[in-house]
């Protein structure tokens, strides 16, 4: 908005020295029918698609993922506990390794499998276990 008086005049309003003159607008063809749209698949939607969107490579990779991690946790808390054993710590410690190592293992075989929803809260609990013994160090 400009600070000039007569910028904000409507034609109406003008005065003869501000007259404004309109453009009639053009006229558009008249149509009987609206025009239909060919109907066209939805772009997020490809094929071999369920109906959630996820795809059978999103599944095998979930499963990959699950098996691979469990696998990790389980050899990371067999080694803590081998470690844990050799030096003078409580018997709680390596217990809480290898009993968290084991759920963890028990994740990885449910992950292969295509459980992935329980294989996660399986890894997740392993590794609490693991911290709550390593809390005990």
């Amino acid at each position: 908005m400009s600070g000039r008086a007569d910028s904000d005049t409507d034609p109406e309003t003008a005065g003869p020295e501000t007259a404004v003159e309109q453009e009639e607008p053009a006229e558009l063809p008249e149509q009987d029918e609206p025009a239909e749209l060919p109907e066209q698949d939805d772009p997020a939607e490809l094929p071999g698609q369920d109906d959630a969107g996820f795809r059978p490579e999103d599944a095998r990779r979930a499963r990959w993922t699950a098996a691979g991690t469990g696998a990790a946790l389980t050899l990371a808390g067999l080694a803590a506990a081998v470690l844990r054993l050799a030096r003078s710590a409580p018997a709680l410690v390596p217990a809480a390794y290898a009993t968290g190592a084991a759920v963890c293992a028990a994740a990885a075989v449910l992950g292969a499998r295509g459980r992935t929803r329980r294989a996660l809260w399986l890894l997740v609990g392993g590794a609490m276990v693991m911290a709550v013994g390593d809390q005990f160090d």
